[in-house]
């Protein structure tokens, strides 16, 4: 039986996830922990370079982050689960990278000035927010991929981790770190309660962890087709709000009837929102259930057995890329 492929992939611990992570990232993680060996990782250093001013918060947030995980279906016996802070070679390999990354390939990212637009009101001209593509690239490297999975918004990421990993080599006449593909995901657009990006800060999500009691007023005020100003109003699936939480989530043989309901107005919004209500929580019932049984015990269980499997490979690593720049001391 020949060995499984390795796929790696992580998210900070910046709070709750909502369906928006699940339906985007973690749905596809699902498929992939079936076919890879999956290492999945809590990207704590990364979460402080925009959260340095008060990091107090992030150490909270690990075991929700994991939680959450386990709870919409990440296994730790088809995966490994770690806490990137726990592997100290990350910070070494990130050192060394560092020396070999010119300024203008980070100051070309194009997310580097997006997240700097869209988080003002934090004072994010630092050394380590600049650097955070060259950490990124460490994340990958260290464990030589196969391939990385991304949205089409990453994609410049992986380029920048592909062209530090070429420089290395080339300047080292080593092919030590293997160039990794991207497996490029399809992320289903879900939209806020409001129409508008689905997000934390915008408080218009749906938390994975929320109580159901919690979500009914919230569906209940969810925006609809503005043009429907009354029941008898025919309306516009593509338009609502609510079909593409329908889409993913209520039984694909009721779309047609959801449909046709909007359209001819037999269905009211208030009937279309009873129905995505208890879709709701015949998905998320599960959900609740799975968390419910992941204590914080378990949580350490977890990250412990991962990090351990994440720093044997970290290790291994790191003592390859001493001996290619003569620092094997």
């Amino acid at each position: 039986m020949s060995e499984k492929q390795r796929i790696l992939s992580g998210m900070r611990p910046t709070g709750p996830l909502h369906l928006g992570h699940y339906f985007g990232v973690i749905a596809n993680w699902l498929k992939l922990q079936e076919e890879y060996d999956c290492f999945f990782f809590v990207a704590d250093w990364h979460a402080l370079t925009s959260e340095y001013a008060d990091p107090t918060r992030i150490k909270g947030f690990i075991p929700g982050l994991v939680k959450d995980w386990v709870a919409a279906g990440l296994d730790p016996e088809k995966c490994s689960i770690f806490q990137q802070s726990q592997i100290k070679e990350h910070a070494e390999l990130n050192l060394i990278l560092s020396m070999y990354t010119p300024l203008g390939w980070l100051e070309r990212c194009p997310t580097y000035k997006d997240q700097k637009e869209q988080l003002a009101q934090k004072d994010l001209n630092t050394h380590g927010f600049l650097g955070y593509p060259v950490l990124m690239s460490v994340d990958i490297l260290m464990y030589k991929p196969l391939a990385v999975p991304v949205g089409k918004d990453q994609l410049p990421h992986l380029e920048l981790t592909r062209e530090i990993a070429r420089r290395f080599n080339h300047i080292n006449n080593t092919d030590l770190f293997p160039e990794p593909a991207d497996m490029l995901t399809e992320e289903p657009v879900l939209p806020g309660l409001d129409g508008r990006k689905m997000s934390k800060s915008y408080g218009n999500s749906i938390m994975l962890s929320e109580p159901l009691d919690e979500i009914m007023p919230k569906v209940r005020g969810m925006k609809t087709d503005e043009n429907r100003l009354r029941k008898s109003d025919p309306g516009d699936p593509d338009v609502c709000n609510l079909f593409p939480y329908h889409r993913l989530m209520t039984d694909p043989e009721r779309l047609p009837e959801i449909i046709k309901g909007c359209k001819d107005a037999s269905w009211g919004c208030v009937d279309c929102k009873k129905l995505l209500m208890e879709s709701l929580e015949r998905f998320l019932t599960p959900l609740h259930e799975r968390r419910a049984a992941c204590t914080d015990e378990k949580v350490r269980e977890i990250l412990e057995a991962g990090n351990e499997k994440a720093r044997a490979y970290a290790v291994k690593t790191m003592e390859e890329v001493r001996k290619v720049i003569n620092f094997d001391f």
